[in-house]
This record gives structure tokens, C-alpha cells and sequence, in this order.
């Protein structure tokens, strides 16, 4: 009913009664013409043309379309991996898990110094989560070479942030070990909670998504969870 091309044909105005009916689907339904011209805050002939845009020759002959749309949306089962993201995002809405996410934000609030380190695609990832909380104004640096010096004259207050799926990457446990012999805290986000770098940590949280080999064994393991957890982290600080 909303194709990509008729919503990119939508004006400011039609996008604003559209983000309205999508927010609101239940109570469409029931719902004069009136009363959705009112509670908008646009004329019934501005809704009348909207109903236009999408082939329907009146508001009743939308309402009746767009009913037919949302029970078509609760029919289609979410893709295996969808649903296993939105059983995690369920689990983290609970006082524990915010708890938890306090305490790792202040570890990070008290440094002068954030580092986040990881390989592979936890390196790109310790890449973005330095820039994310750079942006929101706590300077951090991402390492993903794991041979990188570390110097011992560095600011004392340094939080190292470990980004591993399996939390059993060699490099990185090595080079945790550098930054704990240097007085650093170390924080990981890892995929299980009883691996090596997880029990090094100071703090660690765990997403406990179900592990993905391919292509040899590579790893495909979602890593949503983990921009996630960063944002949240840097949210708090």
C-alpha cells in the first residue's frame, strides 16, 4: 500500500499524515475523516488528496485498504534472526540490565582516557564506538592493531573497552594484559559471559546470541547488540 516510490512522491505535509497512520494503526480504524484532519492539524481535503496519492477514491475506501494492509504486516512471520534480535532487545528492557549499564558508564565517566580495541569486525567496531563517543564529547581512540605499543607514561584514569565475540581472541587477551600491568580498568562486551577476556574484566556484559560460522569459519555472528550496548554506554556518560 506504502511503496518506496509512492512514499519518496509524498510532500512534507503527506509524509506528516503518513508517519501519523503508521504511529496510530489501531485507532485509524475507528476514526472519522474529521477527526484525523483535527488531530493533525490539516484540512479534510488536504486528507482526501493523501487518499488520492495511494489510489484509493475516498477515506472510506482507505480505511478499508489500510485495514486490509495491517493484517496482511501481522500475518508475515518475522525471519528467524529478527526474531532472535527482538527476543534480545526484550531482555534488555528490565532495571537489571539498566543497572548494569550504569555501572560500566561509570567506569567510563571517571576516565581521562578511553580506549576501545578489537579485531576483525570487533576492530571496525572499536573504530565506531571511539568516534560515537568522541561525538558525544569523551574523547576516545579505537585500536585494532593489536601490537600497538603501549606507552606507560599515559594518564592513569585510562578505560579500555574489549570488543571480542568469542572473547577468546589471543591478541586481545594479550594486549589486556599490557593495559592491566599499566593500572588501566578493562570493560568487554563479549558473546558469552564466562570467557577468557569477560572473566579478565572489570565489567563485562554479554549478549548471549546464538554463534554463526560460514564461508570456513568465519564469524557471523550478529554484532547489533554490540552498537547497541556501545551507544547505551555512551548515552549514559
Amino acid at each position: 500500500m506504502f511503496s518506496y516510490e509512492t512514499i519518496q512522491k509524498f510532500n512534507e505535509t503527506e509524509i506528516m499524515i503518513y508517519k501519523y497512520i503508521m504511529d496510530n494503526s489501531e485507532k485509524i480504524p475507528y476514526m472519522t475523516i474529521r477527526e484525523l484532519a483535527d488531530v493533525i492539524h490539516v484540512s479534510t481535503s488536504t486528507i482526501l488528496r493523501f487518499c488520492n496519492k495511494i489510489n484509493c477514491d475516498g477515506y472510506k475506501e482507505f480505511k478499508e485498504k489500510f485495514m486490509k494492509h495491517i493484517e496482511q504486516i501481522r500475518e508475515i512471520p518475522p525471519r528467524e534472526d529478527l526474531s532472535e534480535l527482538l527476543l534480545y532487545f526484550k531482555r534488555t528492557n528490565t532495571n537489571s540490565f539498566e543497572q548494569k549499564i550504569k555501572q560500566g558508564a561509570d567506569f567510563i565517566r571517571k576516565a581521562e582516557t578511553v580506549i576501545f580495541i578489537g579485531m576483525g569486525s570487533s576492530g571496525a567496531l572499536a573504530r565506531y564506538g571511539a568516534r560515537y563517543f568522541s561525538n558525544l564529547g569523551k574523547f576516545s581512540i579505537g585500536l585494532e592493531d593489536t601490537y600497538y605499543p603501549i606507552l606507560k607514561d599515559k594518564p592513569k584514569a585510562t578505560v579500555v573497552i574489549a570488543l571480542s565475540v568469542s572473547g577468546e581472541t589471543k591478541e586481545v587477551i594479550d594486549l589486556i594484559d599490557q593495559f592491566k600491568l599499566n593500572q588501566c580498568s578493562i570493560l568487554s562486551i563479549t558473546n558469552q559471559s564466562h570467557s577468557s577476556i569477560a572473566m579478565m574484566s572489570d565489567w563485562n556484559i554479554s549478549y548471549n546470541m546464538e554463534m554463526q560460522r560460514i564461508n570456513g569459519g568465519y564469524n557471523a555472528t550478529t554484532q547489533v547488540p554490540v552498537l547497541f550496548l556501545i551507544e547505551a554506554l555512551a548515552r549514559r556518560i
